[in-house]
Formats: structure tokens, sequence, C-alpha cells
């Protein structure tokens, strides 16, 4: 839970809406000025390079979010937080 704490943090600082990451190790991340699933998937891929999973494969629901796991090695997930908050600016 703490890469949750830290990516939580991270992505809020960078400007997002996050939910989750406090009892369990999923966020869900709106995605800024409606833009699709997809398409922020593919920037936070492409320009980024972090790799996330579209809301909409979750269903219709989801459309508008991308989740982010934090399972992954503490180092990568601050690394991660990094290329964001610069990706972002």
């Amino acid at each position: 839970m703490a890469n949750a704490k830290i990516m939580k943090e991270g992505l809020e600082e960078a400007g997002l809406d996050v939910y989750g990451g406090v009892n369990a190790p999923y966020l869900w991340v709106k995605t800024p000025k409606g833009t699709g699933s997809w398409r922020f998937f593919d920037k936070l891929l492409y320009e980024a390079n972090v790799v996330g999973t579209t809301g909409v494969g979750f269903g219709p629901s989801g459309e508008g979010y991308i989740r982010l796991t934090a399972f992954g090695n503490h180092n990568d997930c601050i690394e991660a937080m990094k290329r964001i908050k610069k990706w972002l600016r």
C-alpha cells in the first residue's frame, strides 16, 4: 500500500482526480477534460512511457478513466509518477 500512497499523491499533484489507492492497490484516474479512455491510454503510453488499463475495458461505466496498479516495484512506481508529472506540465 506504500506504492499506492505514493501514486495517489503523485497523480493528485499532477492535477488528476484519483479514486481508490487507499484500501486496495488499484487507482482509478479520471481522464482530463473529457478525454476518452483509449486516447488517454495511448498518450500516457507513448508520451510518458507509463502503461495502465483503459477504464472502458471494465465496461461502459469505466469510460473516461484509466486504472493503474500499485503492485509494481517501488522504484518503478516513483519513476512513473515523475514521468506523469513531467508529461502533464
